[in-house]
């Protein structure tokens, strides 16, 4: 019976001590439940920071994305033509073209009238190409037609105009070309056709155009009449001539360097044909005169550059 007053006494103290050890506990518990929920918020605030940064990372990745497909349309507006079986055949057509026109132009009024009227064509339809933002057909094609005719001219007044021999002025026009060259090389680093994206560039692309024409003109008359060949022989060695550029780049050969060796030599070759075409017998020709030759060299010339014109919007259109 001693030990019940003890129990008693302590169990007051048990009593009173519970309540003030469970009310701390509790709002410990709270406080950690309240630092939960902040911590939660916390990492929601985070998460949505982070798709914050990834939408503005996908933004900077859009933006950037079509900065670039800007670069590559702007790089991409070349002035020149895609390199295609129908370029070569346009191109030779333009120069037995540009050989029948001048020859034609030069016997039908005065020469110096004659040339002045070629150069007023070629100044404007190099004009016109200039003009524009991007290739276009007939323009591009307008453009050689009349380098052609102009082209054929200016070999002619050294010959004919001043009496300079055929070897001179092929001399000549082949140290115009390689100064062209040089100068296009140095001040661009390349002589690539698939670069003529800015003006200068262009500009180094026509005189080199028009200095190849030249060169061809009198290269084929050098061989034609002071080699005495003949107008078809001529035709035909340069013929086989085309054809080694052609060959040496489907063997690995620098492209640039065969398709301008090729593009010198279509000069000669379709002026060759032209003039075997056109001259009269006793010169070794099939008569058929500069005139009809011209005017049915303008047709299939018109109607190519048509099928070009056709073939090429519906590429461009392609998906």
């Amino acid at each position: 019976m001693a030990g019940q007053p003890t129990q008693q006494q302590e169990s007051p103290t048990l009593a009173g001590a519970g309540p003030s050890i469970v009310a701390p506990g509790r709002q410990a518990l709270a406080g950690a439940g309240s630092a939960s929920v902040a911590g939660r918020q916390a990492l929601a605030g985070a998460g949505s920071a982070s798709v914050a940064g990834r939408q503005a990372l996908a933004g900077a990745g859009s933006a950037s994305v079509a900065s670039s497909a800007g670069r590559v349309v702007r790089l991409g507006l070349s002035k020149v033509p895609e390199v295609t079986v129908a370029f070569w055949i346009a191109k030779v057509l333009t120069t037995g073209m540009g050989e029948a026109a001048s020859d034609y132009l030069t016997r039908a009024m005065d020469p110096p009238i004659a040339v002045g009227l070629g150069f007023a064509g070629f100044a404007a339809a190099i004009a016109l190409q200039f003009a524009t933002r991007r290739y276009r057909t007939w323009v591009y094609w307008l453009a050689v037609a009349m380098v052609g005719v102009f082209g054929t001219m200016a070999a002619d007044v050294l010959h004919v105009g001043l009496g300079v021999p055929y070897v001179a002025s092929t001399a000549f026009y082949l140290v115009v070309l390689a100064v062209i060259f040089g100068v296009w090389y140095a001040t661009e680093r390349s002589l690539s056709i698939h670069s003529i994206r800015t003006p200068r560039r262009e500009f180094f692309y026509w005189a080199t155009v028009l200095a190849t024409f030249a060169l061809g003109t009198a290269a084929g008359d050098l061989t034609a009449t002071t080699m005495h060949l003949g107008y078809l022989a001529s035709g035909v060695l340069f013929a086989v001539a085309i054809a080694v550029p052609a060959v040496a780049w489907r063997l690995g050969l620098n492209p640039i360097l065969t398709f301008w060796a090729a593009y010198i030599v279509t000069r000669p070759l379709g002026a060759s044909f032209a003039d075997w075409v056109a001259v009269p017998h006793n010169r070794g020709g099939l008569n058929a005169g500069y005139g009809p030759v011209t005017v049915v060299m303008v047709a299939a010339i018109a109607l190519l550059v048509g099928y070009l014109s056709v073939t090429e919007r519906r590429r461009v259109r392609k998906p």
